[in-house]
């Protein structure tokens, strides 16, 4: 397995909606492994495949014990909401608001070998799904925000100092991103 770099806002990939997954071959299976140990890795608790650099509508999971993975995933939500609180994202590194997301939510697709899953979350979990749904439709977490916290993410995001935040971010994670052609870490060798 290997740790994938991880893309941030800016990227054009971050706001594409990805393309469903055909091929439930070698490719997609090396792919989600390689999310999970990303995800795992930077202690997320989800990770879509745009985010990744990869436009497929794939994510990964870890929450409150619960883990795995969705491909081509269909979402159905509850009508009512759950109390906001506030959601991060890998792709917006320090940054973090208040988002309404529904109360339930089951989401339905396949596993890696194409076998169809449903798993239902509530809380965390439906949050996630959500979270990461809207990824592969090219959608933001500050998509959701409104009044002063959209305008206080925007600024934020458009700061010269919130550069330097990405960049840090990026320079951090990179110390632990490996190639998928043998290679540990970028100048070190596989043990």
């Amino acid at each position: 397995m290997t740790v994938l770099s991880i893309r941030i806002i800016g990227d054009p990939v971050l706001r594409t909606k990805a393309e469903p997954v055909t091929d439930f071959g070698p490719e997609l299976a090396k792919l989600v492994a390689d999310m999970d140990e990303t995800m795992e890795n930077v202690e997320g608790a989800g990770l879509a495949a745009p985010q990744v650099g990869v436009s497929l509508r794939v994510f990964t999971y870890q929450i409150d014990g619960q883990r795995g993975h969705v491909v081509n995933p269909v979402l159905e939500t509850s009508e009512d909401f759950q109390e906001d609180q506030i959601e991060g994202c890998l792709s917006i590194p320090e940054l973090g608001y208040p988002v309404r997301r529904r109360r339930w939510c089951r989401v339905s697709g396949f596993d890696v070998n194409g076998t169809p899953v449903s798993i239902e979350g509530e809380g965390m979990l439906a949050r996630c799904f959500q979270h990461e749904a809207d990824h592969l439709d090219g959608v933001l977490y500050i998509d959701h925000l409104s009044g002063d916290d959209r305008k206080s993410a925007l600024r934020a995001i458009r700061q010269g100092d919130y550069n330097a935040v990405a960049k840090n971010t990026a320079a951090k994670r990179s110390a632990s991103v490996g190639s998928g052609f043998g290679a540990g870490a970028f100048g070190q060798p596989q043990s």
